[in-house]
């Protein structure tokens, strides 16, 4: 199996809004983990806050993430102030298209940002909505073995 995102980016500041906005994007779904903030850390950076400051000034924004941990899933609560999907199941899109409802999202309006393949993009595609994969928000200091894990997963995507 390939996938092919609509936009394979080093870093998530590399998104280019404008091109987005112009193209008819309403929405920004974001991963949160590796993507949004580092992997369980419960914090967003300022640079990423900043940045998602810019982002809804033109885009409805919200995190559609896997995790189920309850407590993380408080933590992140407390810090966000936009919609969050967790226990997301991506990538099937039974828990996201009634998310999407919930919101008054249509699908073709909507782009996913993720980190993973197999994960994020997978949804994207099988959601109908555009797709960004991204490396992860802390690439530069993640283990070896995880960073070998990215790449094997990675194979996957058709360039």
């Amino acid at each position: 199996m390939f996938l092919k995102p609509d936009y394979n980016l080093k870093r998530i500041y590399d998104i280019d809004l404008e091109a987005l906005k112009d193209s008819g994007v309403k929405a920004m779904l974001f991963d949160l983990d590796s993507t949004l903030m580092a992997s369980k850390s419960g914090k967003y950076s300022d640079e990423i806050l900043e940045w998602l400051d810019k982002v809804r000034k033109d885009f409805f924004v919200a995190v559609v993430s896997n995790n189920n941990n309850q407590s993380y899933i408080e933590k992140v609560k407390a810090i966000s102030d936009f919609p969050l999907l967790f226990d997301a199941c991506k990538p099937k899109t039974d828990v996201v298209i009634p998310f999407l409802k919930k919101y008054n999202l249509a699908v073709k309006d909507c782009v996913l940002v993720g980190d993973r393949p197999l994960t994020d993009i997978l949804c994207g595609k099988n959601l109908g909505c555009r797709t960004i994969l991204v490396d992860s928000i802390t690439a530069e200091t993640e283990a070896p073995v995880v960073r070998f894990v990215r790449a094997l997963e990675r194979i996957t995507i058709r360039k």
